[in-house]
């Protein structure tokens, strides 16, 4: 069962996953040996399974993020999601429930890459029924 300290030290690290132990102490006004021992422990437990880079996609030269919802026939789901996952560009894909079986997150340089990457590489995958692109206009939250 986590405790205070954990969801303290864990927001901590959600803040700034390179954050030295001691500076958390200090904000935590905790030992660094707890931290240490927490964050271990954390790790061992699976809260905590990895670290993490956030990247800013415009700095990187894509200026337009989408999510697209996918509608698969159910027979070719696992085929779909294998392929999706092969582009550079779809920086996620995850099953869903809902509205779509499948919803991905991609990267382009500009609208018009997305919509022929949309139009002419998923949409023509064996068992895509229907796509449902969203661009992502401003992020207003991100943790």
């Amino acid at each position: 069962m986590l405790d205070v300290l954990d969801f303290d030290i864990i927001k901590e690290l959600r803040s700034n996953a390179r954050a030295p132990y001691l500076d958390i102490a200090k904000r935590l006004k905790t030992p660094e040996s707890t931290i240490r021992h927490r964050v271990k422990q954390l790790e061992d437990k699976g809260v905590i399974t990895k670290y993490s880079v956030q990247l800013d996609p415009g700095k990187l030269g894509y200026g337009t993020v989408a999510y697209v919802g996918i509608d698969v026939v159910p027979e070719q789901f696992l085929n779909v999601a294998k392929k999706l996952t092969e582009f550079e560009n779809v920086k996620m894909v995850a099953a869903t429930s809902g509205d779509h079986m499948i919803m991905t997150e991609i990267w382009g340089e500009k609208v018009a890459e997305l919509r022929q990457f949309i139009s002419e590489r998923i949409e023509k995958m064996q068992g895509v029924t229907r796509t449902c692109p969203a661009i992502i206009m401003e992020k207003l939250k991100e943790s």
